[in-house]
């Protein structure tokens, strides 16, 4: 995994648990990647020095415009990729584990072509 994907990795785990909870701390990270809490902690260090999350002093991480800009994106890409899986009769986790892999690298072009025809499948 190189350090975009990775960088990206943190941003979407981190966003989906912003959704599910108001405070998200690197536990949770570790426990979702299932990470060592120090690579956790490196991971959020780089994403804070680019910007992309704060931390407060209570150990709160929370995603910057930028850092939630980016994290839509790909979750975004994530969902869509996994539904498209499915829909061609790919099971759930294959579907999910295969559009993980796949969001990192994608073209914008390519992906508004899928989302495009997607949308006009219904």
């Amino acid at each position: 995994m190189d350090n975009a994907e990775s960088a990206e990795m943190y941003l979407e785990t981190i966003y989906i648990l912003s959704k599910q909870s108001e405070k998200v701390r690197k536990t949770d990270v570790s426990k979702y990647m299932n990470f060592a809490k120090p690579s956790i902690t490196r991971g959020i260090g780089l994403l804070e020095k680019k910007g992309l999350v704060t931390v407060d002093g209570a150990g709160g991480i929370t995603l910057t415009a930028e850092g939630k800009k980016l994290a839509k994106r790909i979750y975004e890409r994530h969902t869509i990729l996994t539904d498209l899986f499915m829909r061609l009769g790919v099971d759930e986790k294959t579907a999910a584990d295969d559009a993980c892999r796949i969001e990192h690298y994608i073209s914008d072009t390519t992906f508004s072509a899928i989302k495009k025809h997607l949308a006009e499948k219904g």
